[in-house]
């Protein structure tokens, strides 16, 4: 099993002031139990985002086995779920995939507006499903609009480029879905959306951070060479929950 790996140090950038980087260490569940709270789905200690919205799950202590218990509450038996960060899962739990990803945070990001951004909702959702389907940047489901502020760019009219904001732990904002055309790559448009979509986030007084596979090596550099540090790699499992349901006596 990948263990969890603390690169550098999680300093926040000078512009945007200091925010507590040990949050990092568990942002899915610190964003489910702080600011994205009114969209968990939870049992004690163990929480989710809507199916439609961002599917992955957390707990508050990974190696708490009352944790787990909770977790298995809230899926059912049998179900598969996408889990971050676990070292490991219980007797009974499966893993059935999973990878590595790096975190990285803004300590030097230049954040600018985009004048030729727009801000996309619900009923941009179509354009933005066929771009992601074209670039794959990461999950993105029918109300991840709904989870902070989505900027695109068009070209007659058609989506090109998008970026917007994901997990929200106390002080943080996870810019996500970062993504370009094929056609139109090369012309920074992906960067001048990352600057945006970090303007909006520090005028709010959070620090910028992001997520992206280990193995994409040329995201991590882009990201880096505008202003992010590397900071962890950390596993993401997908796991299966024991069938018989929670509580129930095997005999």
């Amino acid at each position: 099993m990948v263990q969890p790996t603390e690169v550098r140090g999680g300093a926040a950038s000078p512009e945007s002031g200091t925010a507590d980087a040990s949050v990092l260490d568990n942002a899915v569940w610190a964003a489910l139990d702080g600011p994205h709270a009114y969209l968990a789905e939870r049992v004690g200690r163990a929480a989710r985002y809507p199916a439609d919205v961002y599917a992955v799950a957390a707990l508050a202590d990974p190696g708490d086995p009352a944790a787990w218990a909770d977790l298995h509450h809230l899926v059912g038996p049998g179900t598969t779920v996408r889990i971050k960060p676990v070292e490991q899962v219980p007797e009974g739990w499966e893993i059935v995939g999973g990878g590595v990803g790096v975190q990285l945070v803004d300590t030097a990001l230049r954040a600018e507006p985009a004048p030729e951004a727009v801000r996309l909702g619900p009923d941009d959702v179509p354009d933005i499903l066929d771009l992601v389907a074209r670039t794959r940047p990461g999950p993105f489901l029918e109300r991840t609009v709904a989870l902070g502020t989505y900027l695109g760019i068009r070209d007659r009219g058609r989506l090109i480029a998008l970026a917007g904001e994901r997990l929200r732990p106390p002080g943080w904002t996870e810019i996500s879905a970062v993504c370009t055309d094929p056609a139109h790559r090369g012309r920074g448009l992906a960067t001048r959306l990352v600057r945006a979509v970090a303007a909006g986030i520090r005028e709010r007084g959070d620090t910028p951070f992001l997520h992206a596979a280990a193995d994409n090596t040329y995201a991590v550099r882009l990201y880096e060479s505008i202003g992010f540090t590397l900071r962890r790699r950390s596993p993401v499992l997908v796991v299966r929950s024991p069938g018989t349901s929670p509580g129930s006596a095997v005999l």
